[in-house]
């Protein structure tokens, strides 16, 4: 278990009434961001590395320097608000998330995690508060992958989980890479990008989120300990046939790539039903060639994503995919099946996860472990230091959509459970 501050001590006693959050401040600070990119419907549309993603990091870096924080850029466009502590020598202790969103997102998908690290910030400077090792709050870049692949792109770099090089060079369905969004937006920092070329490593880090799940609600908990994050398999499926007109070619003699590509989507669902409780498998986009409604089908493109609780069980699961695939490849039809994401499950650091238990039942929260069923900036960032995460219900747990709600009381809750946590890793002075 890691130590409670960098001494390797416990931090002093704080009156846990006395040192809390704003939580209208919270929630404003949400309201404000959740403008840049507004949808008819109440949702957020700001997706990664858009005009309308740099008006929201500027906003960020507006309010952190407001703060006193100093701001560094990294290559792949990370954001880090940095408020000093006493020993600045010290690894800092992180918090943070995302700020782009999806297409149909709502208000509080990673807005949170970033603004509830903010609002850390502004309760230690309203109480006074000094730490020993500094804090930092991270704005992690394209961590939805909505625009770009790989997902949680920022992250994965900063841990080395593919290149800078990679994620630069990756490309969106116009043909703009990132490097090239990055500069058009003025977004492309000097700062080394991978712990590899320099980054600093943190002491520890802590990431806020909705649970974009129903669990929380259903049980009426209001704090989420994760215990760690399923392991994913993403895949893009290629099955090429050949396109002719669907009024003289008989049945017989077709071609249609859909055919085979609707039975292998509905292996996928067979094949995550047979690994329950801990296996989800989804098809969430496919791209008919030429789509056309008098042409057979010639091509279709779509999207696998696997995810299990164990190693073992994803293993199970990319077999079971293969073989479906090697069955349903027949003559004249051609299947190609492409890895894009693979981590495994990740379980996070039992010392923050007691921290996070204790700050919470200190303030009287009712709270429960539960794992993560989605990925998250703090996945790539436990492969570098210690690292664990907070949940707090959201509403019908809906996420990735227009109507995702959380209740204010709630995002206040969890934001002092990681101001006491956060704490008690950095020290107080």
């Amino acid at each position: 278990m890691n130590d409670a501050s960098p001494e390797g001590g416990s931090a002093p006693a704080l009156d846990n009434q006395a040192l809390r959050v704003d939580g209208a401040r919270l929630w404003q600070r949400l309201m404000t961001l959740a403008a840049i990119g507004a949808t008819p419907r109440g949702g957020v549309c700001r997706i990664a590395l858009t005009d309308l993603d740099r008006q929201g990091r500027e906003l960020f870096a507006t309010w952190a320097a407001e703060l006193g924080c100093t701001l560094r850029r990294d290559a792949i466009g990370n954001l880090f608000a940095r408020r000093a502590g006493t020993d600045d020598h010290l690894p800092a202790v992180a918090t943070g998330s995302h700020i782009d969103t999806q297409p149909t997102g709502g208000k509080f998908d990673g807005n949170y995690g970033v603004l509830a690290g903010l609002e850390v910030l502004h309760a230690l400077n309203d109480h006074g508060v000094r730490t020993r090792a500094p804090l930092e709050v991270c704005v992690w870049t394209n961590e939805e992958g909505s625009r770009f692949v790989p997902v949680m792109m920022g992250s994965g770099v900063y841990a080395g989980a593919f290149s800078l090089a990679h994620a630069l060079a990756a490309r969106d369905t116009q043909g703009v890479s990132v490097g090239e969004a990055l500069q058009a937006i003025g977004q492309a920092g000097t700062a080394p990008a991978a712990l590899a070329d320099g980054a600093p490593r943190f002491g520890a880090y802590f990431e806020a989120h909705i649970e974009q799940g129903p669990v929380l609600e259903d049980a009426g908990i209001t704090i989420g300990v994760v215990s760690g994050a399923l392991g994913q398999r993403w895949y893009d499926v290629t099955v090429q046939g050949m396109e002719a007109h669907a009024g003289p070619t008989p049945m017989g003699l077709r071609r249609d790539a859909l055919l085979p590509a609707a039975a292998l989507m509905q292996r996928v669902n067979a094949i995550a039903l047979a690994e329950q409780p801990h296996a989800r498998g989804t098809v969430g986009q496919v791209l008919v060639h030429p789509n056309s409604r008098n042409v057979i089908p010639g091509r279709v493109r779509f999207t696998v994503d696997f995810r299990h609780a164990d190693a073992q069980g994803l293993a199970r699961m990319d077999a079971a995919l293969r073989a479906a695939v090697a069955e349903l490849t027949l003559p004249g039809i051609e299947i190609t099946v492409e890895p894009v994401v693979e981590y495994a499950p990740t379980p996070f650091d039992e010392g923050l996860r007691a921290l996070i238990s204790e700050g919470a039942e200190r303030a009287g929260l009712s709270q429960m472990a539960l794992a993560s069923g989605a990925g998250h900036d703090a996945v790539y960032v436990a492969r570098t230091a210690p690292a664990a995460m907070i949940f707090v219900p959201c509403k019908d747990g809906i996420s990735h959509n227009e109507i995702e709600d959380a209740r204010p009381e709630h995002l206040e809750a969890g934001a002092n459970v990681l101001l006491h946590a956060m704490l008690a890793r950095a020290g107080v002075v």
